[in-house]
């Protein structure tokens, strides 16, 4: 059996899931599981594509070592590292850690067309990606932390993401 570190379930034989790229299996959750599981503002913006409110999230102002991961997956996603202040009250960051793990898709349900940043094996909405972020990419990718759970530093090898320790040794 395989923790699922994001929803401290289990997965047995009987249950789907995606396997990436770098071996790591997550668990398809039915929408049902998931209203279970999720609190409503994570339900809505990782599954109804929603926007929790700026400036009142737990993240944006978030300065700890570590990495943000799906909230649903747990897949790894964004790293403290490249995390900014963009002043827009939501965490931002200039790339991702994981960039497979990164989809993007257009997003033309506002009066001008975004570009969608979601989770690749969850399908979670994470937020959306504009080319006004700092350099080294020029980008910025503006995400909810309804749709993010945060692992410090200290905790990723006994969490499973001991390989991305390496990033924080000075």
């Amino acid at each position: 059996m395989l923790a699922d570190t994001t929803m401290g379930s289990t997965i047995t034989g009987k249950e789907k899931a995606m396997t990436s790229n770098d071996g790591m299996k997550y668990k398809k959750y039915t929408k049902e599981e998931l209203k279970k599981k999720l609190t409503p503002m994570q339900y809505e913006v990782t599954q109804e594509d929603g926007t929790e409110p700026p400036f009142q999230n737990e993240y944006w102002n978030n300065h700890a070592e570590g990495i943000y991961v799906d909230i649903v997956s747990g897949e790894p996603l964004f790293s403290s590292i490249e995390k900014f202040d963009s002043g827009t009250g939501w965490p931002s960051f200039f790339k991702p850690l994981a960039p497979e793990n990164v989809v993007e898709k257009v997003d033309k349900t506002m009066f001008d067309v975004r570009t969608e940043i979601r989770s690749k094996h969850a399908d979670s909405h994470l937020g959306h990606v504009f080319d006004d972020g700092p350099q080294p990419t020029g980008l910025r990718y503006c995400l909810d932390s309804a749709a993010l759970r945060f692992i410090p530093k200290e905790n990723l090898e006994k969490e499973g993401y001991g390989k991305y320790l390496k990033l924080f040794k000075k």
